[in-house]
């Protein structure tokens, strides 16, 4: 067995060494040669400005459940982010639903009725009117899509008068029809609608359903509708929110109190209490914070039971493939 000489092993190593390409520094890669992603930094502005933004979110509502739970003078003599002595809030709860021979529920049932019909039918208005823009092609199609867009940026406090008028001209006035045919056209969302039916309905699945033998009536209620499915429940989302807090438009079309939603009657109860409501009446103030507590209510569950469905619809409308 014959042994090298250290010379030579050390200039054979040397050889090799110099003759081998040397190993630059590279960047970390991943699990597939691809470069590791960087986790982005926090963004001190950026985290400031959003907890400035949750606290003016947050604050109002938390000074409203804390004052639904006190009564007419612990709403005065005690902070107004802390409780008061006692927990009045069912007292409270029991006098909005009793006071006025119940109006309180009549108003809820309106604002009910104005919602889910606006914002329903608003939404299948929507989700019809996009897919089809998105879909078909038509004489007048690209002037049509401007006028939606152009609708789009018109105030609805500049057609309340011309609404009021026409209204009045067509005998609907102080009707639910006068709350409820407005609430009907949704500009936005049919443009939302158009826009995501565009990325959600491949055409070569419709050219497909079509050579089977499918009609459009049949295409669009049993595949495009369940691919559009998402984006219609984030249109029922911001028309329902829109229509339930629908102001300035029932305020000018109804006079009478039978037919006010919750947020006129809460604004005609608010009148009373800074008005004051005559001695030995029942205090007002508390019935406003603990009305104008009930009427959310309805929006916290909504948004809650429909979320998944609205994340879903992001999280597909957000991966091209």
């Amino acid at each position: 067995m014959t042994t090298a000489a250290p010379g030579t092993v050390s200039r054979s190593a040397e050889a090799f060494t110099e003759g081998a390409p040397r190993r630059t520094p590279s960047r970390r890669r991943g699990s597939r040669g691809r470069p590791a992603r960087r986790r982005p930094g926090r963004s001190t502005s950026l985290t400031v400005a959003m907890g400035l933004m949750l606290a003016y979110t947050l604050i109002p509502l938390l000074w409203l459940a804390i004052s639904a739970t006190k009564s007419n003078q612990t709403l005065f003599d005690s902070p107004g982010l802390w409780f008061g002595d006692g927990f009045h809030l069912f007292e409270n709860i029991q006098d909005v639903f009793t006071y006025d021979h119940g109006i309180y529920l009549r108003w809820f049932g309106n604002t009910l009725l104005y919602s889910v019909v606006g914002a329903g039918g608003a939404s299948i208005i929507a989700t019809m009117g996009g897919y089809a823009l998105a879909t078909y092609e038509f004489v007048g199609r690209r002037v049509l899509s401007a006028v939606v867009i152009g609708a789009i940026s018109i105030p609805a406090s500049a057609l309340a008068v011309p609404t009021y008028l026409l209204f009045s001209d067509m005998g609907i006035v102080n009707t639910p029809w006068a709350v409820l045919l407005p609430s009907l056209a949704s500009p936005f969302g049919l443009y939302l609608m158009r826009v995501y039916a565009t990325e959600a309905v491949p055409d070569a699945m419709l050219e497909a359903a079509r050579i089977d033998g499918a009609g459009e009536l049949r295409i669009f209620l049993t595949i495009s509708l369940r691919l559009l499915a998402p984006g219609f429940v984030t249109v029922l989302l911001f028309t329902l929110v829109a229509t339930w807090n629908n102001y300035f438009l029932p305020l000018i079309v109804l006079n009478d109190p039978e037919l006010f939603p919750l947020t006129v009657g809460l604004r005609q109860w608010d009148s009373l209490a800074q008005g004051g409501a005559g001695a030995g009446a029942t205090p007002i103030l508390p019935l406003v914070i603990t009305g104008s507590l009930l009427a959310i209510v309805p929006l916290i569950v909504a948004f809650l039971f429909l979320q998944r469905f609205w994340q879903s619809g992001l999280a597909a409308g957000g991966v091209k493939q």
